[in-house]
């Protein structure tokens, strides 16, 4: 898709949000099919990730993982369940209040960090065991998005999440 010109109302309508969201949970995932561990606080290394997370070396794309806090209800609904930690979902940040995928190809600020959204981040086959036989279709279109990280800093639980502007 072309670039939309500034001037255009779908890139107005686009580049409005009633409010911005705020950061609910932070988590790292130290090794492959290891436990999240949720925490209060990271640190985000600009052009790598989170500091302790396995991802951290090798941002690329994916340097930070974000979701939804409002598509985890919907998430255990179509997976059968009552409730879901967002550990299970692993993905690093649970936002709320802003939607996340309109900051998909956009820059976008958590606290003090800048980052730019790389694209949709998509379930693995481990939503599966996770969430059990169905739970990669229950997470297709609520898995959030990747974000890559353009200048570092702490990122806190509280934090507020806006989008920059161009």
């Amino acid at each position: 898709m072309a670039p939309l010109s500034p001037d255009s109302e779908l890139y107005r309508l686009m580049s409005q949000f009633p409010r911005p969201g705020a950061v609910r949970w932070i988590g790292l995932r130290p090794a492959r099919e290891v436990a999240m561990e949720e925490v209060d606080a990271a640190e985000a290394i600009a052009g790598k990730g989170l500091r302790g997370d396995r991802y951290a070396s090798d941002s690329g794309k994916r340097g930070i993982t974000l979701i939804q806090a409002e598509h985890l209800p919907a998430i255990a609904m179509l997976a059968g369940h009552d409730r879901l930690a967002p550990a299970t979902l692993r993905r690093n940040v649970v936002v709320a209040g802003i939607p996340l995928i309109a900051l998909k190809d956009r820059r976008f600020r958590i606290g003090d960090v800048l980052l730019e959204g790389t694209g949709e981040c998509d379930p693995c086959s481990r939503m599966e065991a996770a969430l059990g036989p169905g739970g990669y279709n229950a997470m297709r279109g609520h898995g959030g998005i990747c974000a890559r990280i353009l200048e570092g800093g702490a990122l806190r639980v509280g934090d507020a999440v806006a989008w920059v502007g161009e």
